[in-house]
């Protein structure tokens, strides 16, 4: 009988330390990457319109909805900046660089035009919303919540992308050439962010 209630307290011991390697732990280095360039990418994002606001001012009926956008965007670098802290991951050190790049990209493209400044934010956002998309697929078991809240970034991302298109960002000049270069641009940004 003792004999028997000791096998059974083995295969217990043994189906949980089966499932506890079941559950998928994320890779340190991949943890550290998606939070320093989600962290960088959300802080370009509110230069880029900070830039565009310094153009168009928060009172306009473009700058109320830049304004909006603006706001989401808070919200979210507020989250990455707690990450940082709490997952313990060094931010890019460009953080300098984008601050200049994102204000310049948001005020030159503000200054083109309320429909450009719509196509900057359509290029823009697009990437990011794939970005994120990507990021959810490495994600594993230990990191639900910062996989929830990517999900609902990536949703406010996807509904910049289409504040974009319905103020007539493809109507822009150059739109094609525009978000085509602004695409490669965040591309880059974010490979370069994620190491440096």
């Amino acid at each position: 009988m003792a004999l028997k209630k000791k096998k059974t307290k083995k295969k217990s011991i043994a189906k949980k330390k089966i499932a506890k390697k079941s559950k998928s732990t994320t890779d340190k280095t991949i943890l550290d990457e998606i939070i320093r360039v989600d962290h960088a990418g959300e802080y370009g994002a509110t230069r880029i319109y900070d830039g565009q606001i310094a153009v168009f001012g928060k009172d306009s009926k473009i700058g109320k909805t830049i304004q909006h956008m603006a706001d989401q965007e808070q919200e979210h670098i507020e989250k990455f900046n707690e990450l940082l802290i709490e997952k313990r991951v060094r931010p890019t050190a460009l953080l300098p660089l984008w601050n200049i790049a994102g204000f310049a990209l948001g005020a030159g493209t503000a200054l083109m035009g309320e429909k450009a400044a719509m196509a900057c934010t359509v290029a823009v956002e697009k990437v990011i919303g794939e970005h994120y998309r990507e990021q959810q697929d490495l994600l594993e078991d230990d990191e639900k919540e910062l996989k929830k809240t990517i999900a609902k970034f990536e949703k406010d991302e996807l509904e910049h992308h289409d504040i974009g298109l319905e103020h007539d960002a493809e109507n822009a000049p150059g739109y094609k050439v525009m978000t085509k270069v602004i695409e490669i641009g965040c591309k880059a940004a974010i490979a370069i962010s994620k190491k440096i």
